[in-house]
This record gives structure tokens, C-alpha cells and sequence, in this order.
């Protein structure tokens, strides 16, 4: 049973998530961002990364990167890629749109793939960029995309990507610790990733693991001095240390969600309880009357679109309010073409929290005024 002590809201968004009590009580003491203690937390979290990705600890490395997820991205993009080469970068929401931002930002060459909403990118046209532009150098994949809450074909897209020997760049932001990534078996050169997602920490940094020879074919590369991924990993090696100062709470609270996560059956573990959050919300949202933008077979563990009913009465803002009210927090929707919600199936949350939330959801329907007929299915 997933306990919320403190009555605060639960967060069904695709993280900052409803955290543990035993995760939030790892931020009760202060650390020395200098002391070896702290240090040892450091090393630490960077092996049992590298553990849960599979990756070689001789092949790969993980470097850790103050901030949001962007940060982490902006700092893998610029060491990953120099000025004379090409990107691919692979687009169905927000965060393709950002890589593709972030690079035009650095001054790097790029072409996109843009698939709209909530279509993947597929193997094939992959495959037909690929020859049609022999001057790209890597590609940019976007694994879950929580715009639309779509999961995109990783393993298919990475065997493409390698076959034509090209570096490939994952933005496994909101899946990685929740959907089964092995770099051990999918070639994938750099994955970024951060601590408030499926690993259930606080936010404050991400990280990137990423193939040692990338790594330092990266020195000189970054366009920034905080955002400099080699600066930051040569200087880890060499002291132990980040090089400017760590969120030591957020850094220590990761190592305790870490502890949880093993616990849980690793990320087998966290997937299965992930899976059966979404089955109970679909299943309850569709007998309410809420249609899903994705079909079956695309929806991800991690946070799924819902459509906005046509009756006039609904509106988003108010609907929000009546959730928050009954001690939830959804998510707006993201979409440029249909008006959508989005409710997240990630952190410590349970199928049991997913049915009082169907409960608060028809009482805030009612309460609104909005009556919908039960027999909605996906777009």
C-alpha cells in the first residue's frame, strides 16, 4: 500500500512525483559538498546507474549534471556532437522540438524528423534518412514522449541507427528505471536521464551515460562552462567531487529512492507496478467516458493522454481545481491539435490510489455538471 503521511497531494504528473516518506527523510541532514562521505554518495548512485542500464563499466560511464533534465540533455548534445557534424533529430512532441532547439542554440547542423503529435518515428523512414543523408552523424530519440505519453520503438530505431553506424542519442528522461532499457543488448552510445522519474527522487540533477570514447572525443567540445560534460566527468574522476556545487539533499534522497527501487524488484519491478496503475486508470477513464489519444498498443507505463469531452460544461482549469480539491494533481495537455489532459502513472502510487482518483473524477464531473456517456474509446 502506498502511503502519503503527510496529506499533500498526490502528483500524477511525469515527475516531479509523490515521493516516499523514507526518500523526503534522506533530506533531513546537510552534507559537505567537499566531504569524502558525500563523495562516496557520489560514486555510489554513478555504479548503480551503470547497473541498471546494463552498460560496461569499462565501455561506459555516468556522469552526473546539476539541474533539470534539460540540463543534463543540453550538456550530452554538445559533448556528443561537434559543429561539423549532422544530427537527426526525431520528433513527435515537445522534447524532439527542444533537441532540435538546443542544437540550432549551439550552433550545431541538424535535420529533423518531425512526426506531428503522437505518431512514432518509424525504423524504415529512419532507415531512408539515413542513406538519403549520409553526412549525419547521430541521431536523437526520444524514448518516452510524455507530451502525448506515447513510447517510442527504442530497440527497432537503435538497431537502424547502428547497422549504418551512426551514434545514438536516448532521452530516456521519463522511462529509464521504469521500462526496460539494456545497453548491454540495444546499442545506444548516450542515455540521459534524471532523478525525479520512474526512480522516484527528488528533482535537482540528471545524468548521462555515455560511451567512454564519446566522452573524450567531447574535451573543448561544450559550448558552456557549467554545462561541460567531459569538464565535469575528468574532474569526478580525478577528485571524487562535482565540480560546482552538488544538490547534496537531492543527490542523497537518489541514493535512499535507489535502496526503494532495488527493493521493489529493480526496474522489472517498478514496470509492473507502473503497468498496472495505467491498466486501472484506462480501463476506469474509458467507463467514465474518456477517450484515449493512443491506441492500445502505444500507450507507455509512464503517463497517458486523455481527450477532452466536447460538452460544453468541461473546462480544464475547473476540472483541475475539483482534482486538486480531492488531493490530486493532473497534468494539462500538450497537444497543438485536439484539447487533451494528461495523468501520470508514475511514483508512489498504486492501482488503489488509480481507483479513488476514478471516484474523485466522476464526483468532479457531477459537480461541474459534465455528463459523459460511457462508451468512448481511443482517437
Amino acid at each position: 500500500k502506498m502511503t502519503n503521511s503527510i496529506k499533500e497531494p498526490y502528483l500524477l504528473t511525469p515527475g516531479p512525483l509523490t515521493t516516499s516518506h523514507a526518500t523526503k527523510a534522506a533530506m533531513l541532514r546537510d552534507w559537505g559538498s567537499w566531504d569524502d562521505d558525500f563523495n562516496q554518495v557520489t560514486a555510489d548512485v554513478r555504479t548503480q546507474l551503470l547497473a541498471m542500464a546494463e552498460a560496461a563499466s569499462g565501455e561506459y560511464a555516468c556522469v552526473p549534471m546539476q539541474g533539470s533534465g534539460t540540463f543534463a540533455v543540453e550538456s550530452a548534445l554538445a559533448c556528443a556532437t561537434d559543429p561539423n557534424d549532422k544530427v537527426l533529430v526525431l520528433m513527435n512532441g515537445a522534447y524532439g522540438k527542444r533537441a532540435a532547439q538546443l542544437l540550432h542554440m549551439m550552433g550545431r547542423r541538424y535535420v529533423t524528423l518531425d512526426k506531428g503529435d503522437y505518431l512514432p518515428p518509424q525504423p524504415n523512414e529512419v532507415a531512408v534518412l539515413l542513406e538519403q543523408y549520409p553526412e549525419i552523424t547521430s541521431v536523437f530519440l526520444v524514448h518516452c514522449e510524455t507530451s502525448s505519453g506515447i513510447l517510442n520503438p527504442l530497440e527497432a530505431i537503435a538497431e537502424v541507427v547502428h547497422t549504418h553506424g551512426k551514434t545514438l542519442i536516448v532521452d530516456a528522461m521519463s522511462s529509464f528505471g521504469g521500462v526496460p532499457i539494456s545497453l548491454a543488448k540495444t546499442p545506444i552510445d548516450v542515455l540521459v536521464s534524471s532523478a525525479n522519474k520512474c526512480i522516484e527522487g527528488v528533482p535537482g540533477f540528471g545524468f548521462v551515460i555515455i560511451r567512454k570514447a564519446l566522452l573524450e572525443a567531447g574535451k573543448g567540445r561544450a559550448h558552456s562552462l557549467s554545462l561541460d560534460l567531459y569538464a565535469q566527468w575528468e574532474y569526478m574522476e580525478r577528485t571524487g567531487q562535482w565540480r560546482f556545487t552538488p544538490p547534496t539533499h537531492t543527490v542523497v534522497a537518489f541514493q535512499t529512492a535507489l535502496a526503494q527501487h532495488r527493493e521493489e524488484g529493480g526496474v522489472r519491478g517498478r514496470c509492473a507496478r507502473y503497468t498496472r496503475n495505467r491498466d486501472a486508470l484506462v480501463k476506469g477513464m474509458r467507463a467514465i467516458g474518456f477517450g484515449t489519444l493512443l491506441e492500445d498498443g502505444w500507450l507507455s507505463p509512464i503517463i497517458t493522454t486523455f481527450l477532452s469531452p466536447n460538452d460544453p460544461a468541461f473546462e480544464f482549469n475547473a476540472f483541475y481545481a475539483a482534482l486538486k480539491s480531492r488531493g490530486f494533481l493532473i497534468y494539462p495537455g500538450k497537444l497543438t491539435e485536439v484539447e487533451s489532459f494528461r495523468i501520470g502513472c508514475i511514483g508512489q502510487l498504486d492501482a488503489a490510489v488509480m481507483e479513488t482518483l476514478l471516484v474523485a473524477m466522476q464526483d468532479a464531473l457531477s459537480e461541474m455538471g459534465v455528463f459523459l456517456s460511457s462508451h468512448s474509446r481511443s482517437a
